[in-house]
């Protein structure tokens, strides 16, 4: 009797790092942990603030989780990442998420996701600043704060955001949710 194979051909009976077995070794990556006001913090395209709190290096490429403050009524223009999902979780405020042609809505402990490919945006409707803890898989997307940090102090150009954005596998398509749907 054989034994049943997972995704990717993976046998559950079999450890993953003997090679006997055919399997591979794996990358070891540390555990860690990120306190609260910790990891680190860039500007946004939106005048906005991200922090970094899980990174490329750190998940093995698995993911990226990002924290973002938004100020009320605020949020990025409409844009599709071609390479990421991307999971919305509130940590604080009243969010609406527009992925594609639905309008969702979700608030404090509430979460929405996005997948690659399909053009979203969100917006902060509450009056006071609002969190957002964002997980995005494959990793990868803190790259694209990055370099846009380290592009320019102060507000950038339109042409250098859309060199930086199609560098990271992102495309800005169309105005904020603010803009198109306002409230």
């Amino acid at each position: 009797m054989s034994s049943p194979q997972l995704a990717g051909g993976v046998d559950p009976d079999r450890s993953p790092e003997a090679p006997e077995a055919g399997g591979r070794v794996l990358t070891p990556i540390a555990p860690f942990a990120v306190q609260s006001g910790e990891g680190t913090a860039l500007e946004t395209p939106m005048g906005g603030m991200v922090t970094v709190k899980a990174a490329t290096k750190q998940t093995n490429g698995s993911l990226t989780v990002l924290e973002f403050l938004i100020g009320p009524k605020q949020g990025p223009a409409l844009h599709t990442h071609l390479r990421e999902d991307e999971l919305w979780y509130v940590i604080e405020g009243d969010f609406r998420f527009k992925a594609g042609d639905a309008m969702l809505r979700a608030s404090t402990g509430g979460m929405a996701f996005g997948p690659r490919g399909m053009p979203h945006a969100f917006q902060n409707i509450g009056d006071t600043p609002g969190r957002l803890l964002v997980i995005t898989t494959p990793s990868g997307l803190e790259r694209f704060f990055e370099e846009f940090a380290a592009l320019v102090s102060g507000p950038a150009t339109p042409g250098a955001l859309t060199a930086v954005s199609r560098a990271n596998w992102l495309e800005f398509i169309g105005p904020p949710v603010a803009v198109s749907d306002p409230l």
